[in-house]
C-alpha cells in the first residue's frame, strides 16, 4: 500500500554523503517504525490516499533536511507528525474542490456473503460510531486519532500547537460523547 521511495532516496543520500549515514539510517529507521501511523493519520484528517502518501513521505524528507542541517530535535516521532499535520491541513484545504475522501468506504465492501442480520447489526454499530466521531470537534478528533497512534498528551500538544492539559480535556470530552453513544 505504502511507498518506499521515500527510504530509496534517503538511501541514494546516503551514499552521496558517507558521514550522513548514521542520520539517514536513524530517519529510515523512523521512517519504516511509523509511516503507516502518519499515512492513516493523514487520512483521519480527509486527505486523499495518494495525497496522504505524498504528505507522509515529504514529512521525513524534511526531518532528514532539519537534521542534516544540525538542527536538534528531541523527539522526532512527533517532529514528523507535526509536520505531517501542518503539510495536511495546507493540501486538505487545497482539495476543496473535490469531493472529500470517505475513510468508512471498506465497511461499505463487506462481503455479501455474511450473513444478512449480522451484516445489518454490525453497520448500524459502525453507522453509530462514525457519527459519533463525526460529531466531535475537529480538536478533540485529532488529539483522539493522534492519541491512537500511541502519541503522549504532551507530543500531542505540541504537534496541535496546544497545551497538554488542553489536550486532556479534549480527550476527555471526546472519551464522554463517545461511552454516551456506545450505552444508548
Amino acid at each position: 500500500m505504502f511507498s518506499d521511495s521515500v527510504g530509496d532516496e534517503l538511501a541514494g543520500l546516503g551514499q552521496k554523503e558517507n558521514a550522513g549515514s548514521s542520520l539517514q539510517r536513524q530517519v529510515a529507521d523512523l521512517f519504516e517504525e511509523c509511516r503507516e501511523d502518519v499515512y492513516r493519520y493523514l487520512l483521519t484528517l480527509g486527505l486523499y490516499p495518494p495525497q496522504a502518501q505524498e504528505t507522509a513521505q515529504e514529512s521525513f524528507l524534511r526531518l532528514y533536511a532539519t537534521l542534516k542541517k544540525g538542527d536538534r530535535i528531541e523527539n522526532p516521532r512527533a517532529y514528523v507528525f507535526r509536520i505531517a499535520h501542518n503539510i495536511g491541513l495546507r493540501v486538505r484545504a487545497q482539495q476543496h474542490t473535490v469531493t472529500p475522501f470517505d475513510p468508512d468506504v471498506e465497511q461499505r465492501l463487506v462481503s455479501s456473503a455474511e450473513d444478512a442480520e449480522h451484516g445489518l447489526i454490525e453497520k448500524e454499530k459502525w453507522l453509530r460510531f462514525h457519527r459519533a466521531v463525526e460529531g466531535l470537534s475537529e480538536q478533540q478528533k485529532r488529539c483522539l486519532s493522534l492519541r491512537l497512534e500511541g502519541l503522549r498528551y504532551p507530543e500531542i500538544g505540541s504537534i496541535l500547537g496546544i497545551s497538554a492539559s488542553a489536550v486532556g480535556e479534549f480527550l476527555r470530552r471526546a472519551m464522554v460523547r463517545l461511552r454516551r453513544i456506545h450505552e444508548e
